[in-house]
Protein backbone atom coordinates (compact mmCIF):
# COMPACT_ATOMS: atom_id res chain seq x y z
CA UNK A 1 0.00 0.00 0.00
CA UNK A 2 1.39 3.54 -0.83
CA UNK A 3 2.34 5.75 1.76
CA UNK A 4 -0.14 8.11 2.52
CA UNK A 5 0.01 11.62 0.71
CA UNK A 6 1.98 14.22 3.13
CA UNK A 7 0.74 17.60 4.20
CA UNK A 8 1.78 19.83 6.30
CA UNK A 9 2.23 18.96 9.96
CA UNK A 10 1.50 22.83 11.05
CA UNK A 11 4.31 22.71 13.43
CA UNK A 12 6.69 25.61 14.02
CA UNK A 13 10.64 24.35 14.47
CA UNK A 14 11.94 25.65 17.29
CA UNK A 15 9.00 25.47 19.91
CA UNK A 16 10.59 23.64 23.35
CA UNK A 17 8.31 20.45 22.28
CA UNK A 18 10.04 19.43 19.45
CA UNK A 19 13.66 20.76 19.81
CA UNK A 20 13.98 22.55 16.30
CA UNK A 21 16.78 25.37 15.89
CA UNK A 22 15.64 28.99 17.23
CA UNK A 23 16.59 31.77 14.97
CA UNK A 24 19.48 31.52 13.20
CA UNK A 25 23.08 33.70 13.09
CA UNK A 26 25.93 33.77 10.32
CA UNK A 27 27.32 30.58 11.59
CA UNK A 28 24.14 28.73 10.66
CA UNK A 29 22.61 28.01 7.75
CA UNK A 30 18.35 28.58 7.63
CA UNK A 31 16.07 25.13 8.29
CA UNK A 32 15.09 24.23 4.57
CA UNK A 33 11.74 25.23 3.56
CA UNK A 34 9.64 22.53 3.42
CA UNK A 35 10.55 21.12 6.56
CA UNK A 36 7.43 20.66 8.24
CA UNK A 37 5.72 18.58 5.28
CA UNK A 38 5.37 15.13 7.58
CA UNK A 39 3.74 12.34 6.24
CA UNK A 40 0.31 12.22 8.16
CA UNK A 41 -0.82 8.61 8.17
CA UNK A 42 -1.68 6.68 11.63
CA UNK A 43 0.50 7.20 15.03
CA UNK A 44 1.65 3.07 14.80
CA UNK A 45 5.60 3.38 15.53
CA UNK A 46 7.07 3.23 18.74
CA UNK A 47 10.69 4.83 18.70
CA UNK A 48 13.45 3.75 21.17
CA UNK A 49 16.24 5.91 21.77
CA UNK A 50 19.26 5.04 24.08
CA UNK A 51 21.38 7.52 26.17
CA UNK A 52 24.54 6.63 27.85
CA UNK A 53 25.15 8.39 31.79
CA UNK A 54 26.18 12.09 29.85
CA UNK A 55 29.54 11.63 31.52
CA UNK A 56 30.87 8.79 29.36
CA UNK A 57 28.59 9.90 26.51
CA UNK A 58 30.06 10.48 22.98
CA UNK A 59 33.70 10.40 24.21
CA UNK A 60 35.22 11.25 20.65
CA UNK A 61 33.12 14.53 20.79
CA UNK A 62 35.09 15.80 24.13
CA UNK A 63 36.44 19.19 23.90
CA UNK A 64 34.60 19.91 20.31
CA UNK A 65 33.27 23.49 21.54
CA UNK A 66 35.20 24.94 24.22
CA UNK A 67 34.34 26.34 27.30
CA UNK A 68 31.17 24.12 27.16
CA UNK A 69 30.85 21.10 29.31
CA UNK A 70 31.14 17.74 27.76
CA UNK A 71 27.55 16.68 29.57
CA UNK A 72 25.57 19.70 28.38
CA UNK A 73 26.90 18.61 24.71
CA UNK A 74 25.65 15.14 25.11
CA UNK A 75 22.35 16.07 26.57
CA UNK A 76 21.47 18.79 23.85
CA UNK A 77 22.87 16.10 21.00
CA UNK A 78 19.94 13.62 22.83
CA UNK A 79 17.05 16.58 23.53
CA UNK A 80 17.40 17.40 19.59
CA UNK A 81 17.01 14.39 18.57
CA UNK A 82 14.01 12.69 21.10
CA UNK A 83 12.50 16.28 20.37
CA UNK A 84 12.47 15.84 16.42
CA UNK A 85 11.43 11.94 16.85
CA UNK A 86 8.30 13.66 19.35
CA UNK A 87 7.57 15.99 16.33
CA UNK A 88 7.22 13.06 13.63
CA UNK A 89 3.91 12.65 12.66
CA UNK A 90 3.85 8.24 12.63
CA UNK A 91 5.17 7.89 16.04
CA UNK A 92 3.40 6.87 19.11
CA UNK A 93 5.35 6.90 21.89
CA UNK A 94 9.07 7.32 22.45
CA UNK A 95 11.06 5.42 24.83
CA UNK A 96 14.42 6.69 25.90
CA UNK A 97 16.55 3.90 28.01
CA UNK A 98 18.71 5.74 30.69
CA UNK A 99 19.36 5.20 33.95
CA UNK A 100 21.15 9.16 33.95
CA UNK A 101 19.20 11.64 36.51
CA UNK A 102 20.11 14.91 34.44
CA UNK A 103 18.86 12.85 30.93
CA UNK A 104 15.76 11.40 32.62
CA UNK A 105 14.71 14.52 33.83
CA UNK A 106 14.81 16.66 30.81
CA UNK A 107 13.55 13.72 28.22
CA UNK A 108 11.29 13.30 30.31
CA UNK A 109 9.77 17.06 30.48
CA UNK A 110 10.03 16.60 26.57
CA UNK A 111 7.80 13.88 26.35
CA UNK A 112 9.57 10.33 26.24
CA UNK A 113 8.67 7.45 28.46
CA UNK A 114 11.61 6.65 30.53
CA UNK A 115 12.90 3.29 30.94
CA UNK A 116 15.79 1.98 32.75
CA UNK A 117 18.81 0.06 31.15
CA UNK A 118 18.96 -3.28 31.18
CA UNK A 119 22.22 -5.27 33.52
CA UNK A 120 24.01 -5.89 30.45
CA UNK A 121 25.58 -2.77 28.93
CA UNK A 122 25.56 -1.61 25.86
CA UNK A 123 23.27 -0.23 23.11
CA UNK A 124 22.12 -3.36 21.72
CA UNK A 125 20.77 -4.74 24.92
CA UNK A 126 19.68 -1.36 25.81
CA UNK A 127 17.44 -1.20 22.37
CA UNK A 128 16.62 -5.04 23.16
CA UNK A 129 15.48 -3.88 26.33
CA UNK A 130 13.03 -1.01 24.55
CA UNK A 131 11.79 -3.03 22.03
CA UNK A 132 10.27 -5.72 24.37
CA UNK A 133 8.35 -3.49 26.22
CA UNK A 134 6.47 -2.79 22.64
CA UNK A 135 3.31 -4.66 23.16
CA UNK A 136 1.93 -4.33 19.62
CA UNK A 137 2.99 -2.23 16.09
CA UNK A 138 5.96 -0.99 14.68
CA UNK A 139 9.24 -0.18 16.61
CA UNK A 140 12.43 1.58 15.66
CA UNK A 141 15.79 1.68 17.14
CA UNK A 142 17.28 5.73 16.96
CA UNK A 143 20.65 6.76 17.79
CA UNK A 144 20.85 9.32 20.32
CA UNK A 145 23.02 11.72 18.34
CA UNK A 146 21.17 13.45 15.35
CA UNK A 147 20.87 16.94 16.29
CA UNK A 148 20.09 18.19 12.85
CA UNK A 149 17.05 15.64 12.55
CA UNK A 150 13.98 16.60 10.30
CA UNK A 151 10.72 14.69 11.49
CA UNK A 152 9.68 15.18 8.02
CA UNK A 153 12.52 12.46 7.06
CA UNK A 154 12.27 10.29 9.66
CA UNK A 155 8.29 9.98 8.82
CA UNK A 156 9.23 9.43 5.45
CA UNK A 157 11.70 6.61 6.41
CA UNK A 158 8.91 4.96 8.65
CA UNK A 159 6.74 5.01 6.11
CA UNK A 160 8.75 3.66 3.53
CA UNK A 161 9.90 0.62 6.16
CA UNK A 162 6.20 -0.17 5.92
CA UNK A 163 5.96 -0.73 2.03
CA UNK A 164 7.14 -4.16 0.68
CA UNK A 165 7.09 -7.52 1.63
CA UNK A 166 6.02 -8.50 5.27
CA UNK A 167 8.15 -9.34 8.37
CA UNK A 168 11.55 -7.92 6.61
CA UNK A 169 13.18 -5.66 8.64
CA UNK A 170 14.66 -2.32 7.51
CA UNK A 171 17.96 -0.12 8.33
CA UNK A 172 19.29 3.53 7.49
CA UNK A 173 22.92 3.77 7.63
CA UNK A 174 24.82 6.69 8.41
CA UNK A 175 26.13 9.76 6.37
CA UNK A 176 29.89 7.53 5.65
CA UNK A 177 27.69 4.09 4.69
CA UNK A 178 29.34 1.98 7.93
CA UNK A 179 26.87 2.53 11.10
CA UNK A 180 23.23 2.94 11.36
CA UNK A 181 21.06 5.37 12.68
CA UNK A 182 17.68 3.77 12.23
CA UNK A 183 16.36 -0.47 12.30
CA UNK A 184 13.28 -0.80 12.09
CA UNK A 185 10.98 -3.95 12.66
CA UNK A 186 7.30 -4.91 12.18
CA UNK A 187 4.83 -5.78 14.76
CA UNK A 188 5.80 -9.69 15.82
CA UNK A 189 9.29 -9.57 14.18
CA UNK A 190 12.32 -9.44 16.81
CA UNK A 191 14.15 -6.38 16.46
CA UNK A 192 17.74 -8.15 16.77
CA UNK A 193 19.46 -4.72 16.75
CA UNK A 194 23.70 -5.06 15.84
CA UNK A 195 24.75 -1.64 16.65
CA UNK A 196 28.66 -1.20 16.98
CA UNK A 197 31.50 -0.89 14.60
CA UNK A 198 30.48 -1.72 10.79
CA UNK A 199 27.05 -1.95 12.06
CA UNK A 200 25.24 -1.29 8.43
CA UNK A 201 26.83 -4.93 7.13
CA UNK A 202 26.68 -6.54 10.63
CA UNK A 203 22.42 -5.58 10.31
CA UNK A 204 22.54 -6.42 6.29
CA UNK A 205 23.95 -10.20 6.91
CA UNK A 206 21.27 -10.46 9.71
CA UNK A 207 18.63 -10.20 7.15
CA UNK A 208 17.52 -6.28 7.12
CA UNK A 209 16.80 -4.77 4.10
CA UNK A 210 18.83 -1.08 3.57
CA UNK A 211 16.58 2.01 2.92
CA UNK A 212 18.57 3.96 0.38
CA UNK A 213 17.07 7.44 -0.15
CA UNK A 214 19.16 10.77 0.52
CA UNK A 215 17.68 11.55 3.90
CA UNK A 216 20.82 13.87 4.65
CA UNK A 217 19.62 15.10 8.46
CA UNK A 218 18.57 11.39 9.33
CA UNK A 219 21.88 9.77 8.39
CA UNK A 220 24.11 12.66 9.84
CA UNK A 221 24.76 10.98 13.60
CA UNK A 222 27.84 12.96 14.96
CA UNK A 223 30.38 11.18 16.92
CA UNK A 224 33.09 13.79 16.03
CA UNK A 225 34.05 17.35 16.01
CA UNK A 226 33.97 17.13 12.12
CA UNK A 227 30.71 15.16 12.32
CA UNK A 228 29.18 18.32 14.42
CA UNK A 229 30.46 20.68 11.62
CA UNK A 230 28.58 18.71 9.38
CA UNK A 231 25.37 19.09 11.14
CA UNK A 232 26.07 22.41 11.67
CA UNK A 233 25.37 22.87 7.85
CA UNK A 234 22.55 20.86 7.84
CA UNK A 235 20.70 23.40 10.24
CA UNK A 236 20.81 22.41 13.83
CA UNK A 237 18.01 21.40 16.33
CA UNK A 238 18.17 24.71 18.60
CA UNK A 239 19.19 23.27 21.91
CA UNK A 240 23.04 22.04 20.27
CA UNK A 241 22.79 25.53 18.06
CA UNK A 242 22.40 27.64 21.39
CA UNK A 243 26.05 25.69 22.48
CA UNK A 244 27.24 26.30 18.77
CA UNK A 245 26.41 29.82 19.04
CA UNK A 246 28.45 29.75 22.59
CA UNK A 247 31.79 28.38 20.84
CA UNK A 248 32.21 27.14 17.25
CA UNK A 249 32.61 23.67 16.18
CA UNK A 250 36.28 23.11 15.27
CA UNK A 251 36.92 23.81 11.57
CA UNK A 252 33.63 26.46 11.74
CA UNK A 253 34.18 29.71 10.50
CA UNK A 254 34.57 32.39 13.32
Amino acid sequence: MPPPAAKSCLLARGTASQGGPGPTDAAHRPTPAGWQDCLVGERNWTVVVPVKRLESAKSRLRGALGGVPHELLALALAKDTVGAALACAPVRELLVVTDDPEATRVLGRLGARIIGEPPESGLNPAFGRGATLVADGWVAALTADLPALRPAELAEALRAAEIGPSGVRRFVADAPGTGTVLLTAPPGVPLDPRFGPRSAAAHAASGAVPLTPAWPTLRRDVDTPADLLAATTLGLGRHTAELTRRSAPAGADR
